[in-house]
């Protein structure tokens, strides 16, 4: 799998940008604020719909502009695709595959495999739930269709749970409980598919990690990850029923995969916790390192990595690790000087040179 090019419009701080990428390894150099990782953001977000920063369309169309507009060429076994995105500031974002519109984002998904890692991924262990949950939705939905759809009718099932909890609590509308047994039905019906996919999930990254770790350690840790669902012991079911009562009282849907969490577990230790910080960035090295081989095993092809100014963040023996283990998949680097390369035997098959929203390739 390779991106070919990519086509800005109005996107960022770029007016109009035109790039032809090399399959294997891409530089963008330069200064901080001059727009490198506004172009991984763009890629990313013509593979996924999202923005990897959570911004919002309206925030990423440029000034004085009511429009954007991304076009990515991707190869794929053999097959060209054309990815066109249409950032709109007033209403949702057109999405069109080989120029044919297309009515849900789910469409698009697969057809680009992408797993980004900039230097927020490092503090993922350490940071709230939130981010790790999203990791794996992330992740999850750009291989699962399936888990897309579910992940997706489960969000919109917990708003109107919530916003039924709010109109009993605050209006004491006590004949709205029986409507609570509806949505409850629904939401254990997608919970459960969504949580023993993740546990899924969660057990590949296991048959990975503890060997990616072990190197990454010298061999001195053996790191474990454990899926945490809210609901702990109990069903889905049994836990929505016991927490209904305090559910009605704080207005807000208490447990659930929205609330689930990842354990990272060195020997009995819990590094999220108790983890000194080297420890935490390396396991989340680790963590992401795995999800590239994980992503290679399960399309039978490499993904495209999109490193964002990770090195910086790294020592020398996990900076030589990290390049050591993506020479064989196209990868987007963007980072300040390419001497941060002139000691790995690493290949480098083309340079950009970016400054205040122009890009220059060099030889």
């Amino acid at each position: 799998m390779k991106i070919k090019s990519l086509k800005l419009k109005n996107f960022r701080n770029y007016d109009l940008l035109k790039l032809d990428f090399d399959g294997s390894t891409n530089i963008f150099y330069g200064n901080n604020a001059q727009g490198k990782t506004n172009i991984l953001e763009a890629v990313y977000l013509s593979g996924t719909t999202k923005s990897h920063r959570g911004a919002k369309d309206r925030d990423i169309i440029q000034f004085k502009h009511d429009e954007s507009h991304i076009e990515m060429i991707v190869e794929k076994n053999g097959i060209s695709y054309q990815l066109d995105m249409h950032l709109k500031k007033n209403s949702p974002k057109g999405i069109a595959v080989n120029k044919i519109p297309i009515r849900k984002a789910s469409e698009l998904f697969g057809i680009v495999n992408l797993v980004f890692f900039s230097p927020e991924d490092l503090n993922i262990i350490k940071n709230g739930p939130a981010e790790r949950r999203r990791f794996i939705d992330l992740e999850l939905s750009q291989l699962d269709k399936v888990y897309l759809n579910d992940l997706s009718n489960y969000n919109r099932i917990v708003n109107q749970r919530n916003h039924l909890l709010k109109e009993i609590g605050f209006n004491n509308q006590d004949n709205l409980r029986d409507m609570l047994d509806i949505w409850e039905m629904q939401l254990i019906q997608y919970g459960d598919k969504i949580i023993e996919r993740r546990k899924g999930f969660v057990e590949d990254i296991n048959k990975i990690i503890s060997s990616i770790h072990k190197k990454l350690t010298g061999g001195k840790e053996e790191l474990r990850v454990i899926y945490e669902p809210s609901n702990g012991e109990m069903t889905l079911e049994q836990a929505l029923n016991r927490s209904r009562e305090r559910d009605i009282r704080i207005k807000s849907t208490s447990v659930g995969p929205h609330r689930d969490d990842i354990c990272f577990m060195i020997g009995d230790m819990d590094i999220r916790k108790y983890g000194s910080q080297g420890q935490q960035r390396t396991a989340a090295l680790s963590l992401k390192l795995s999800e590239i081989e994980l992503v290679k095993q399960m399309i039978h092809d490499t993904p495209v990595l999109l490193l964002d100014d990770v090195l910086s963040e790294l020592d020398k023996h996990r900076q030589n690790y990290l390049l050591d283990s993506i020479h064989d998949i196209q990868t987007l680097i963007t980072c300040t000087g390419v001497e941060d390369f002139v000691n790995h035997r690493f290949s480098i098959n083309k340079v950009f040179h970016v400054q205040n929203g122009q890009v220059t390739g060099e030889n």
